[in-house]
């Protein structure tokens, strides 16, 4: 089935390519770094989390390691066959309205950088709407350099090489970034839009959709716990 790409975003290589560009071959080979042990160490045990953009489960399969309960969402059915163990959702994650809410929402992936300001808008209040009283919503953002430190190379030590290209302005404060994953048998490229943020930018789009920062959870500040603005 053919379907329509989001403007701005594409990716060559093997296998399937979801409307961001994302190659999902290529995201079942990544592996998850620590990621997993910095959200576990800021939510309860056991906590019921909503994975919005999950992609194959690489951080769904870490979670459900860890005691979580997880339903994954992604708008991509080729990522999603690749999860296991938990719960999924198709579809688009700034209209997602379950009528249920989670101890914590989590948005990854540089999610909130989206070049379309109304998607990370969506995005946000999707968070707002599934969270559960005293819940909190876990955000990852780019690093400061992500849009300036380019090119530039970084050489995984399971034996893959990964490349941001270039970051171009596109007009309306947005990039369009370009990378490319180098493995010994494969290539991926993806092209993708995204919107630098400052860190008062980032708080400015939080307080739009009611949230706050709690604390950064990483000493880069990639890493936010956020929680409602009526929340003491």
């Amino acid at each position: 089935m053919e379907r329509r790409t989001r403007e701005g975003y594409e990716g060559t290589g093997p296998g399937a390519i979801t409307p961001d560009g994302c190659a999902v071959e290529l995201y079942a080979r990544l592996p998850v770094g620590d990621e997993p042990d910095v959200i576990a160490a800021a939510v309860p045990a056991r906590a019921r989390i909503l994975e919005l953009g999950s992609g194959v489960g690489r951080m769904t399969h870490a979670l459900l390691e860890r005691g979580f309960e997880v339903t994954a969402v992604d708008e991509s059915a080729e990522m999603l066959e690749r999860v296991r163990g938990a719960r999924t959702i198709c579809g688009p994650i700034e209209r997602l309205d379950l009528d249920e809410t989670f101890d914590v929402v989590l948005l990854a992936s540089f999610l909130v950088h989206a070049g379309d300001v109304e998607v990370r808008r969506g995005m946000l209040r999707t968070c707002v709407r599934h969270l559960a009283k005293g819940g909190c919503v876990l955000i990852q953002r780019e690093g400061e350099d992500y849009h300036t430190n380019v090119p530039r190379e970084r050489v995984d030590p399971a034996g893959f090489t990964v490349r941001i290209v270039s970051a171009e302005p596109a007009g309306d404060g947005v990039d369009s970034v370009h990378a490319e994953y180098v493995f010994p048998d494969a290539t991926w490229t993806q092209t993708f839009r995204a919107r630098p943020l400052t860190r008062e930018q980032f708080e400015e789009a939080l307080a739009e959709a009611g949230l706050k920062v709690d604390r950064y959870l990483t000493e880069d500040r990639m890493w936010v716990r956020a929680v409602p603005m009526s929340a003491t």
